[in-house]
């Protein structure tokens, strides 16, 4: 249908166009993408067998919608990308403030026009992103804001009386009529606003400060919401739950592959901007790794989350830590380095919930151990278990970087240094090539640098060596030697 050359509701039932609900409209279209193959959630990654099946069986159903996860789980985003399920324009009465179809007017302000006019009543056509309305539940939401209220000045501009439906003021939800509306956060919203969502959900009507007046409205709704036992500001009042056709629970990524894919998405600008830093598959995997840590972590909520949004943003430090390190070294194009991932310790702590013994211990030191057990986790992907005890006669393969360190005074690697003495700061402890050539061969070159020190954290974390933060970087030295010295 070519909606440019249709002005008129006479011009509009010629050209054969058929009325539909939105629901009806949503399942449709998701039918013709499902039937063609095509992508329907797009830049979602880790919900193919799980929260996208659940979704599309909901749309096909027309139910309404509840999003039930943690933060960062990619729930509002899912309710966003529903609009490309819509109709790329839909016909209405020109002027209508509630998008009123021409053939199911539910407006006066339609009705009459249409009784006026006729055929000749004037269409306009409202285009797929226009139809996505959201609203953020906080306790100062009240019912004139979601439904309406009287509106005096446009009773006394009218001259018409309180008593005159013509006075009243559409909220948010009667104007996304024939929108998807999305209600975030909706144990947040308080009991008496969920109760004034009851009819509009049941029967698809609002009542509007006792007035005799039925709007029929056609609305796809999709709430979202964080785990009730989590969430102690309030819950969803039972009956509002009872009236949400479909709730699907969402999760956070399932394995590391998946997580590194979203961060990926994610920081592409990033990337761009800084494709002057070199960052190794390892140094991907250890940030992912960091989240993953902290949902176990016992000095975390578990109840809270970990969002997805914590490796975003450490991911754009770590780039943004080696970038500036290496333009004050004179290194415009440098490469991470494991020390850089102190730079992400901001990213990490404002995003963690943490638990009295958490509080204890401090923001600070807690995003630190959660770097440390990220390395421990992935050190296993690439090299054997360091045991802290050795039996008499078991080889120890890390026996030679530790007599190294035994017969140094002390090994810094300083943040001033730059690539190049970087490098050749680490290739003065020659064990640490044999370990890497047996057994991670595979690796490029240009991953070595940040392997060697990978492996020097590794043996911090299991007490073969010691690690001393020191202003403008780190040192590292043998235990005992540091116990000797009376450091």
């Amino acid at each position: 249908m070519d909606n440019k050359n249709i002005k008129t509701f006479g011009e509009l039932k010629a050209a054969g166009y058929e009325y539909k609900t939105i629901k009806e409209e949503l399942r449709r279209n998701l039918l013709q993408k499902m039937i063609k193959k095509e992508a329907i959630f797009e830049g979602i990654h880790g919900y193919e067998y799980t929260v996208i099946p659940e979704l599309e069986r909901a749309i096909l159903s027309k139910h309404n919608i509840n999003l039930l996860g943690l933060r960062g789980q990619a729930k509002t985003r899912l309710a966003r990308q529903m609009v490309t399920l819509l109709d790329a324009y839909i016909p209405m009465i020109k002027g209508s403030e509630i998008n009123d179809d021409p053939f199911k007017p539910i407006s006066r302000y339609a009705q009459n026009i249409l009784e006026e006019k006729g055929d000749d009543t004037p269409i306009s056509w409202l285009h797929r992103d226009m139809r996505f309305s959201e609203k953020l539940a906080t306790p100062d939401v009240t019912v004139a804001d979601l439904i309406g209220d009287v509106d005096p000045i446009k009773a006394a501009n009218l001259k018409l009386s309180y008593a005159d439906d013509r006075v009243i003021h559409f909220g948010m939800i009667p104007r996304a009529n024939r929108c998807i509306f999305v209600i975030n956060e909706l144990p947040d919203l308080q009991a008496r606003i969920q109760v004034a969502l009851f009819n509009i959900l049941q029967e698809g009507d609002v009542q509007i400060r006792g007035f005799a007046l039925r709007l029929p409205l056609d609305i796809q709704f999709v709430f979202t919401a964080n785990p009730e036992d989590y969430t102690n500001r309030g819950s969803i009042v039972t009956p509002l739950k009872d009236r949400i056709g479909s709730q699907i629970l969402t999760h956070y990524p399932k394995t590391l592959e998946i997580a590194r894919t979203i961060t990926q998405q994610e920081t592409e600008e990033a990337a761009k901007e800084t494709s002057n830093v070199y960052v190794p598959e390892l140094a991907k995997d250890i940030l992912e790794q960091i989240s993953f840590e902290a949902r176990e972590s016992e000095f975390i909520d578990a109840k809270s989350g970990v969002s997805a949004r914590l490796s975003i943003t450490a991911f754009q430090n770590l780039l943004s830590t080696a970038e500036r390190r290496g333009l004050l070294n004179g290194n415009p194009e440098t490469a991470v380095r494991l020390s850089d991932f102190l730079g992400v310790i901001p990213a990490i702590t404002g995003k963690l919930e943490l638990v009295y013994e958490g509080e204890q211990e401090g923001a600070n030191e807690v995003a630190k151990q959660l770097i440390a057990d990220a390395v421990k986790t992935q050190f296993l992907n690439y090299f054997p278990k360091i045991e802290k005890l050795q039996k008499a006669g078991d080889e120890d393969p890390y026996e030679d970087v530790v007599s190294w360190f035994f017969e140094q005074s002390s090994f810094e690697l300083l943040d001033t240094l730059d690539d190049n003495e970087y490098q050749l700061q680490l290739d003065r402890i020659e064990p640490l090539d044999d370990l890497i050539h047996k057994y991670a061969p595979e690796i490029s070159n240009d991953d070595i640098p940040f392997f060697k020190e990978f492996i020097l954290w590794a043996l911090v974390e299991m007490k073969k060596l010691s690690k001393y933060n020191l202003t403008d970087g780190l040192r590292f030295k043998d235990v005992y030697g540091g116990y000797i010295s009376g450091l």
